[in-house]
């Protein structure tokens, strides 16, 4: 399992969740509109959840539906 960052970071890109993540894996490039969790470093310690001001980060199994396809997106960043 590994965290997705879903659309509500989409032009928000609040950095509280780099802030706190103890493995460096929140990145995005200041072209991005939204911010990325690698899924190869992800530990799935959930302090980004918390941190999230826009409820933004969802585990990948409680993702909801109509946001499915920021798991590829996610993915696609570090690929």
């Amino acid at each position: 399992m590994t965290h997705v960052i879903a659309e509500p970071c989409i032009n928000v890109k609040d950095k509280a969740c780099v802030d706190v993540c103890p493995v460096d894996c929140i990145h995005g490039n200041d072209g991005d509109t939204q911010l990325f969790i690698n899924p190869a470093d992800c530990i799935d310690c959930t302090l980004c959840v918390d941190a999230c001001p826009v409820t933004a980060i969802f585990a990948e199994e409680d993702l909801p539906d109509e946001w499915s396809k920021f798991t590829e997106i996610n993915g696609k960043f570090f690929a």
